[in-house]
């Protein structure tokens, strides 16, 4: 569609005209997601909803770096929770402890982090007492 609009006809009809035109020659087949309903029609508007969709196939947050230590914090001990094994409860643990020392010794910019460092024994104790009540291995046992 390099074609100018002529001088004198409706735009609507011009543009109506070139899209006929293209879809004649085949232009239009074979698209992604052609015979495929819109998705997110039923969604309300939002005017950033392309920045919102690339973001998320990015990967990519807009939380300022304290909020996303504590989202990380969160993520993290679900992730403590979910472990196999008591050094795999150490481990991730020990990783985001170093990560909040950091963060309190030279403090990011933005709100306040607001966060300590875990105590591992408590998060290991929590675990145990977690897998106990499941009656998993892992947990103590009565003696």
């Amino acid at each position: 569609m390099t074609e100018r609009k002529p001088p004198g006809i409706d735009f609507e009809t011009w543009a109506d005209r070139q899209i006929r035109e293209a879809a004649e020659r085949g232009e239009f087949d074979e698209l992604p997601g052609m015979g495929r309903p819109l998705p997110d029609l039923d969604q309300p508007y939002d005017d950033l909803w392309w920045v919102r969709r690339k973001m998320g196939r990015e990967g990519l947050t807009c939380l300022p770096p304290a909020l996303a230590l504590r989202k990380e914090a969160e993520d993290t001990l679900a992730a403590a929770r979910r472990a196999r094994s008591e050094p795999e409860v150490r481990r991730i643990v020990a990783g985001i402890n170093e990560r909040i020392h950091a963060a309190l010794r030279m403090p990011p910019p933005g709100p306040p982090l607001g966060l300590e460092p875990f105590d591992t024994e408590e998060v290991v104790r929590g675990w145990r007492e977690e897998r106990e009540g499941r009656g998993e291995p892992g947990g103590r046992r009565p003696a």
